[in-house]
């Protein structure tokens, strides 16, 4: 897992409002968010490097961005934990094309 300091200033719902420095994580698309039967083309899971729920959960509420090989930008917000392994779940603002999966984002 790999720390890199980023200053955020916008006015997006998927962007951080305030003026501040963060620490960027890297994380892992795990998969869709899926049920048996229905696919939510939106959410996804991903592994942000935690091992249990516990530390899952203080990344609820932060900023998802992934770069498409084009260079597209989508972002998306972490809504919760998946789990007892560390996992987490976001729901991005357009949902991610297939070759998203196994590929990394950047959580801000």
């Amino acid at each position: 897992m790999s720390l890199i300091l980023v200053k955020n200033s916008s006015k997006n719902l998927f962007k951080p409002s305030s003026t501040s420095f963060s620490v960027m994580v890297k994380g892992k698309v795990i998969q869709f968010r899926r049920s048996l039967k229905h696919v939510h083309e939106r959410h996804f899971i991903l592994d942000v490097g935690t091992k249990d729920k516990d530390a899952a959960t203080k990344f609820v509420g932060k900023i998802v961005s992934w770069k498409s090989p084009a260079g597209k930008i989508i972002n998306g917000k972490i809504s919760g934990s998946h789990g007892n392994k560390g996992l987490v779940r976001a729901i991005f603002e357009r949902g991610l094309p297939g070759q998203a999966i196994n590929d990394s984002v950047e959580v801000k």
